[in-house]
């Protein structure tokens, strides 16, 4: 479990794919000392677990199933992407609840900067369309933000200085992919829903 607040942005500094997966080795950085093997590091907002490490690098292993669902298999030596290690009970929750469990892959579809702060609209694959609210949570590469506008499936963020600063999504630019998950409360709620009215 995660809350969507990304404790730094960190550098891919070695990949590795074989025959249906990825390994991907992150320099953490401060964040290595949460990083024991077998831990849960969240990834652009992807829940993977530590398989090894070696001094501050982290090796973890991404498999198909990962690599269909979220956009870690376009990630490159140098890239830099968000980090979050899972929350500990008695840690404060300051975003909102966050499962590391992607749902799918968005794309940006428009980016207005403003003054002291950044728009970033996102068009949501159709199957996920109907779990995005107004001022509800939605979380985009890991980062927990709250839905500030609606419009069919494209749905817009307002972005605060320091997300940009600390963030991938300072950088994004229009049609670049990035990770998507809904909120879990609405996603349970719908489950039930169409259990009970098919």
């Amino acid at each position: 479990m995660f809350t969507g607040i990304v404790e730094g942005l960190r550098r891919v500094v070695a990949v590795a794919d074989g025959d249906g997966y990825r390994r991907l080795s992150i320099d953490l950085e401060t964040t290595a000392s949460r990083a024991l093997i077998g831990a849960s590091i969240a990834v652009n907002g992807c829940c993977l677990t530590v398989e090894k490490t070696e001094g501050t690098v982290a090796t973890f292993c991404a498999i198909t199933e990962t690599l269909s669902k979220t956009t870690l298999g376009g990630l490159a030596v140098g890239d830099r992407v968000n980090v979050e290690p899972s929350l500990r009970a008695g840690d404060d929750l300051g975003g909102h609840f966050v499962t590391g469990h992607v749902d799918g892959v968005g794309t940006v579809a428009a980016r207005d900067d403003r003054s002291g702060e950044v728009w970033i609209t996102v068009e949501v694959p159709e199957a996920l369309a109907d779990l995005v609210v107004p001022k509800g949570s939605i979380t985009i590469d890991g980062v927990s933000l709250t839905v500030a506008a609606i419009d069919g499936r494209r749905v817009s963020v307002a972005l605060i200085p320091h997300t940009l600063a600390v963030t991938t999504l300072g950088g994004r630019r229009t049609g670049e992919r990035i990770n998507l998950e809904m909120d879990t409360f609405g996603k349970w709620v719908r489950s039930f829903l169409k259990g009970r009215f098919p």
